[in-house]
């Protein structure tokens, strides 16, 4: 593939799609050919990298491959195919694996699609751990695959594929934490490779759509070769195109700005790749005319190379270290395209910009313009090497959208249909099964829907979306293009439609604490056992090696390294390798448990979801796809798909003006509740179900969107008390703040909170703790006049004011005395110690955990990283005060609910943060801070505030007092709506303010304690 980009965000497109997946027999390229591969097509994700600098490699036809898995922080294999005999047991194993291995007796196994193969059965002693080898001979050349024996099927279907030079079908039924994404595994797989496999990698990945994963390649190339401007410039670049495809338009220009300034001054390629990306960067703001004048910017001329001479025959150095495969070398030649020379990229990168003009002038409504620019785009690319380049078709199918999309804007529907069908056709041969084709299918669908051929849309769509949960990346990619398919079921309304929308809005994001919360129901899906306590800590070294890859990144990044950053810089890469050998035992050990060689479910069906729903109980998805809003209601009797009044706009708005409207928090001031606005709330998202709603005793409420900011308790659902607060207030010394009597969502039902079908529903499954204390309760830190020496480090960190005003500790001695005093504990004052707690291996004898102190979810200061934490005392060495974000997810807990009497804890972590964690996942969503960190350390349900939890009228205290008094049995969330319904007829406290600030997270059908503690 060659080193050149195409453009990244493809929703900025108009949505677009077609009647039915053309069967396109598209030839299979021969393993031999290609830097990687997939191994198997079901089961756990594993691949196969191109390993060249192997050293048992001797002869130019030698290859070699290192298998990697998801979810294993390095190699658990390795491949050869050599032209000389192998000693099965005594062959030196692949870098990582012991050399020296106690093998047993050679045996004859039968491996699927292969036949005969020899095999022996190793074990290391040391470390504990079996092994597998099994050996063909096919003419001159012998195969040798090994590995860990937790890995075998993944170890047998390798061999027959490279034998075989097809890929092999074949379920990889491995364990799998399925703690990572496509992109942390994606880091995995480029660490395997040698720079330029890796890069090619990169690009071929960017070419198809696959952004996150792309970037991770250049970033893994980027921290190898540190010292080389032009791969950093490369990868600066790409990651702002990453950034951009994420909506982070601020972010991917800072990182273009740095790609300009860090990269070759004089470097045109680099200038090229830069001013494109900056226009994909304005079109996917809508804003063509700055996209436009991207395009227009000089850059640096490339100078002619020998790309002529490779026309005629040459075959370099680059071009002979190509065709080092076993294959024919005409078969090679007709395949090379990775060794482009700069004027080439040149050529292909000025294409790309001519396309991305004829983008903005379509959005322009300049239609004979774009088809000059896209006539002018398709010319510059037929220039290069006649146009046969294979690894250029992304570009080619791009030019073939847009005149798709002219066409069809033009009135014009053969036209579009013959170049929609063209686009597909080229990247189903190129890239099957990669974004970019689903999203060029979704586009022709959308035309379909369009030229009013509904049935073919609608049936297009459905397949798309099928075939979508098993793409990695197509959630970014399909996210706005999906539109046309929810608004069509929406208008459709019935239970089958509601349930094609509902699998269909499962492919779009949702906040990172839904894939914590699925891997904290996987850890515990039997019970807190051995099999959890290794399964913890598979997912903790994952962590550490993240943590450890940002630390090397940022030491690396460095421009004047002290001699101490050099020798922390080694001794991190040599933790580091370390860490990823333990990570691969550990998940290689999990194979002993049947239960973590099932792969959870990606997908939950609607009649699943309705299944577990009880009498009286109703689950009310929301969605925000593109600018619309759409909703699924559904219970155990039935379920309706409905479009919403509301547009993204309009919700956001809202929401930000009923925040405001509840606490000024620059004023720090309780504001006059905007009443109205939350009634017109109520009737957009809950109109359309309100006389089912009226009925509930329980809600669980899935928001997306703005919505994630705040709770629904505050909505308004009937006009009645409403008109009579309204009368009361308007009237002579009325009292606005005097809210008693208004009919709130929250009032008469109990509300839970859920951020995806799927771990709703392993919630509701997990059993309860079994821990043996019923109660800790945390808080009151101890107050400085200073901070300690070893706690003073740079200008972001918190003034010593934040630890001035410690939070009484009385709603804790509350609930302490609710239990009584040997089944509940209080830590307080110098006890509540950040390092105390992170030394503490008793938490996970409490069920219930309450912490009442600050909560720092924003950042000191505007221009630093936010770092959620907790206030905590001063401890010892090392103690900054804080129980940070990434301090909670080391935490060893086992609770039914972790409460957070703190203020905003229910925020979002930055990616930074996260990263910090050595969270690769999620981030920049509402509920991915401090609610993530706890569930990640253990925590079934999460009690969390949405704003500044008020002391004002003992309303915390009386709020939280009511949730921990709750009857044995009595559901969490009705012992919190309770709570509240004391507040709301309190005229002092009945205010939203004092009274909905509070949400929990998780399944709160389930009570907060379940009676005779001392049977458990």
């Amino acid at each position: 593939m060659s080193r050149v980009t195409r453009f990244a965000k493809l929703a900025l497109l108009a949505s677009a799609a077609a009647a039915a997946l053309p069967a396109v027999g598209a030839t299979v390229t021969p393993i031999a050919n290609r830097n990687s591969f997939r191994i198997g097509d079901g089961g756990v994700l594993c691949t196969a990298q191109s390993r060249p600098q192997d050293t048992r490699l001797k002869g130019i036809f030698d290859r070699a491959y290192a298998l990697t898995c998801r979810d294993a922080a390095a190699s658990v294999g390795s491949l050869i195919a050599v032209r000389r005999t192998v000693d099965l047991a005594r062959e030196p194993g692949a870098s990582g694996t012991p050399a020296q291995l106690a093998c047993g007796t050679e045996e004859s196994v039968n491996i699927d699609g292969l036949g005969a193969a020899r095999s022996v059965k190793c074990r290391d002693e040391a470390s504990k751990l079996d092994y597998r080898r099994y050996a063909v001979s096919r003419g001159k050349t012998s195969y040798l695959v090994e590995g860990l024996a937790g890995y075998d099927p993944a170890l047998r279907i390798a061999l027959a594929s490279v034998v075989t030079d097809v890929p092999q079908s074949g379920t990889i039924r491995v364990a799998t934490t399925e703690v990572s994404d496509s992109a942390a595994f994606a880091r995995i797989q480029a660490g395997s490779l040698d720079s330029g496999s890796a890069r090619t990698e990169a690009y071929a990945r960017n070419n198809g759509g696959q952004f996150a994963q792309s970037a991770e390649f250049f970033e893994t190339i980027a921290q190898r070769e540190g010292a080389d401007a032009g791969a950093l410039g490369e990868a600066l670049a790409n990651q702002g195109l990453q950034q951009s495809n994420l909506s982070n338009f601020a972010a991917a220009e800072r990182l273009f700005a740095q790609a300009e300034r860090r990269g070759p001054q004089s470097d045109g390629v680099l200038q090229r790749l830069i001013r494109n990306y900056r226009a994909i960067n304005r079109l996917n703001q809508r804003d063509g005319e700055a996209a436009l004048a991207a395009l227009d910017k000089k850059v640096a001329d490339v100078e002619v190379d020998e790309s002529d001479e490779l026309k005629g025959g040459l075959i370099n150095i680059p071009l002979a270290e190509g065709i080092n495969r076993e294959n024919s070398t005409s078969k090679q030649l007709s395949e090379f395209g990775s060794g482009l020379r700069p004027i080439e990229r040149a050529a292909i990168l000025d294409a790309q910009a001519d396309q991305l003009r004829g983008i903005a002038l379509r959005q322009a409504g300049r239609y004979g313009d774009a088809i000059r620019a896209l006539d002018s785009a398709s010319r510059r690319l037929r220039e290069v090497r006649d146009g046969k380049m294979s690894s250029a078709a992304w570009l080619a199918a791009d030019i073939a959208v847009e005149r798709a999309l002219v066409a069809d804007a033009s009135g014009n529907a053969g036209d579009a249909t013959g170049a929609f069908d063209s686009a597909i056709l080229l990247l189903t041969q190129t890239y099957p099964e990669s974004p970019m084709l689903l999203a060029a299918r979704a586009r022709k669908a959308a035309f379909l829907a369009r030229r009013g051929q509904t049935a073919e849309a609608r049936t297009l769509f459905a397949a798309i979306v099928d075939q979508a949960s098993s793409v990695p990346d197509s959630g970014t990619a399909l996210r706005n293009l999906l539109a046309p398919y929810f608004e069509m079921l929406a208008r459709d309304g019935s239970a089958d439609a509601a349930a094609e929308m509902f699998r269909a809005a499962q492919e779009l994001q949702r906040p990172g604490v839904a894939q914590t919360q699925a891997v904290f129901a996987r850890q515990m899906s039997e019970g807190n056992d051995q099999a959890a306590d290794l399964f913890r800590l598979a997912v903790a070294r994952t962590r550490d090696i993240a943590r450890s890859e940002a630390e090397i990144a940022r030491l690396s990044a460095k421009s004047a390294p002290s001699a101490r950053d050099l020798e922390d810089l080694a001794a991190t890469k040599s933790s580091l390798e370390a860490l990823r050998g333990e990570q691969v035992k550990l998940q290689s050990q999990l194979a002993d448990f049947p239960r973590y060689k099932v792969l959870a479910p990606t997908r939950t069906e609607l009649a699943e979801l309705r299944g577990a729903l009880r009498p009286g109980e109703g689950y009310y998805k929301l969605m925000v796809v593109g600018d619309r809003v759409y909703g699924i209601y559904a219970t155990n009797a039935g379920a309706r798909a409905m479009r919403l009044a509301s547009t993204r706009g309009m919700l956001t708005d809202e929401v930000s003006a009923i925040r405001r409207s509840i606490y000024d928090g620059a004023a720090g001031e309780i504001g006059a509740f905007d009443v109205d606005r939350a009634r017109k709330l109520y009737l957009e998202l809950f109109g359309p179900v309100d006389g089912d709603v009226q009925g509930l005793k329980h809600l669980v409420f899935e928001p997306d969107g703005p919505m994630l900011q705040l709770p629904p308790y505050l909505l308004v659902a009937r006009d009645e008390g409403l008109r009579a607060y309204k009368a009361r207030a308007a009237a002579p010394g009325g009292d606005a703040f005097d809210m008693r009597g208004i009919d709130w969502l929250g009032r008469g039902r109990n509300v839970s909170i859920s951020v995806s079908p799927r771990s709703f529903l392993d919630v509701r499954a997990l059993t309860p703790s079994r821990a043996r204390q019923a109660y800790l309760g945390l808080g009151n830190n101890q107050p400085v006049a200073v901070k300690p020496v070893v706690a003073a480090a740079d200008e972001c960190d918190w003034p010593v004011q934040t630890w001035q005003a410690p939070i009484s500790a009385d709603e804790l001695m509350l609930a302490q005395a609710a239990f009584g005093p040997d089944k509940a504990a209080v830590m307080t004052g110098a006890a509540f110690s950040d390092t105390a707690l992170l030394q503490d291996g008793r938490l996970d004898d409490y069920r219930i955990l309450h912490f009442a102190t600050h909560g720092l979810v924003t950042a000191p200061r505007p221009d630093c990283p936010a770092r959620p934490a907790l206030v905590t005392s001063f401890g010892g060495p090392g103690s900054d005060g804080l129980l940070s974000f990434s301090e909670i997810f080391d935490l060893k807990l086992n609770a039914d609910v972790v409460i957070l009497s703190a203020c905003d804890t229910a925020g979002a972590a930055t990616a930074q943060a996260s990263r910090e964690a050595g969270i690769l996942t999620g981030g920049n969503y509402a509920l991915d801070g401090l609610v993530r960190a706890f569930v990640g350390a253990g925590a079934r349900s999460v009690v969390a505030s949405h704003w500044p939890v008020p002391d004002d009228f003992n309303a915390t205290k009386r709020l939280i007092g009511g949730l921990i008094q709750a009857a044995p049995g009595q559901p969490i969330a009705g012992a919190l709506a309770n709570a509240q319904r004391g507040l709301m007829d309190d005229k002092d406290t009945s205010h939203p303010f004092y009274w909905a600030a509070f949400i929990i997270l998780g399944d709160g059908a389930k009570p907060l304690t379940t009676g005779n503690l001392a049977s458990r």
